[in-house]
């Protein structure tokens, strides 16, 4: 399987955690589309079918992951 570059995931991650703090989800159409985007990226990219899935992938494969970390992080862990 192609895993994005961990300069894309770490962008993507950080959008994702900007939008999770301004509660994109909950905002204007726009913003909640963008939000949508955002997660959908996430997924694509590490190769997932949910979010939370996908944030561990990304963790998992930027610089600095410990290989034997395999705790499950929640949204909250993010903030």
């Amino acid at each position: 399987m192609l895993l994005a570059h961990p300069v894309v995931l770490e962008d993507l991650v950080e959008r994702y955690k900007a939008l999770a703090v301004l509660r994109a989800d909950q905002g204007s159409p726009e913003s909640r589309q963008e939000y949508a985007d955002v997660a959908y990226g996430l997924c694509v990219a590490t190769g997932t079918s949910d979010i939370d899935a996908a944030l561990v992938a990304a963790f998992h494969h930027l610089p600095g992951a410990r290989p034997t970390d395999d705790s499950v992080l929640s949204e909250e862990a993010l903030l």
